[in-house]
């Protein structure tokens, strides 16, 4: 793998200012903006959570799952399932029981498809999730094609998350620590073997590692870390169905990796935020004679995704720190 294409692990303090800004931004953000926006930048930090995950396979093992959004939906479908029709259920033990389904899902299939490598692990990644997706399309047992409302977030007795502020911070609070535990992740020797295996696998066996056992910790772990944000997905709508664990929700949040740049998890949360603002930009775009601009949102993202990736392989968090900098490689 080519330097100039090499995920982008340190960060040069330039850019890491520029992100501690935007942190105290967002911090500062629920005193200023209306409830509207208050709920679309959480749910861009949902999103975000869910990047860094698939980032931790991506970014750092060289794994490209196209079923991650299975761990994903389950965790929301968890949560609507032990939540009682007429009162809210508690935070404390559906949480770690949602994201323990997640991670349960993901062991079962990291250790039957991280045996396969490149486009096997690929479309056997797509089978499974997709095998998961009809499971809950066809069944009216479980929502069915018209998915489950959740009529009460999750009671947390310390705080109300009913309260859009206060869901607000405690999903800030979440996606800080997810970034920081992956970031710390990431220069363990643990990490450090992930990384070892994305480069050269072969080269990491001889050296006496288990990248078998190193990979499904890996998958298992971020199956674990979508479900978390599937959780949250489903606290904050109030309303889960099929689709969040389709292909689609698989694809948008493999764009938000390459968008935002792979293997620093900063990438993922710039990717998320940015993909869910141009998505609502494209959206709006207006119709020009019978030709409805809006309505083809996916080839104006599509086309952006291509040009970035051509003129900026390592995605707006490199480009950023190129312009900052100007050098290609960051450093600490």
């Amino acid at each position: 793998m080519s330097d100039a294409h090499a995920p982008l692990e340190t960060l040069p303090r330039s850019l890491k200012i520029l992100l501690g800004t935007a942190l105290l931004a967002l911090a500062a953000f629920p005193f200023v903006g209306t409830d509207y926006y208050l709920q679309m930048v959480t749910r861009m930090m949902i999103l975000a959570i869910f990047a860094m995950s698939l980032d931790l396979l991506q970014g750092v093992t060289g794994l490209v799952s196209l079923g991650h959004a299975a761990y994903f939906g389950v965790a929301g479908y968890a949560l609507a399932f032990l939540t009682p029709p007429g009162e809210p259920v508690s935070l404390w033990w559906t949480l770690p029981a949602a994201v323990g389904m997640s991670a349960f899902l993901a062991l079962i299939i990291g250790f039957l498809v991280v045996r396969t490598h490149g486009i096997y692990f690929i479309m056997v990644t797509m089978a499974f999730a997709q095998m998961v997706f009809y499971v809950f399309f066809d069944n009216k047992a479980l929502g069915g094609s018209d998915g489950i409302y959740i009529n009460f977030k999750p009671e947390a007795v310390l705080f109300d998350l009913e309260n859009k502020k206060v869901f607000y911070f405690f999903t800030l609070a979440l996606m800080v620590l997810v970034y920081v535990f992956l970031r710390r992740l990431l220069w363990s020797p643990f990490g450090r073997a992930l990384a070892g295996i994305r480069v050269n696998e072969h080269r990491m066996r001889a050296l006496g590692y288990s990248t078998f056992s190193h990979k499904l910790a890996a998958f298992t772990l971020a199956g674990a870390l979508a479900g978390l944000a599937g959780f949250l997905w489903g606290a904050q709508s109030g309303y889960v169905n099929p689709e969040l664990m389709g292909f689609h929700m698989s694809a948008h949040v493999i764009m938000m990796v390459i968008l935002g740049g792979m293997g620093n998890f900063a990438g993922a949360i710039i990717g998320a935020f940015s993909f869910e603002y141009l998505l609502h930009v494209f959206k709006d775009l207006p119709s020009i004679g019978a030709f409805n601009l809006g309505k083809h949102w996916q080839l104006w993202m599509g086309l952006f995704i291509v040009a970035l990736v051509i003129l900026a392989p390592r995605g707006i968090l490199g480009l950023l720190a190129k312009l900052l900098t100007g050098k290609e490689k960051g450093h600490d």
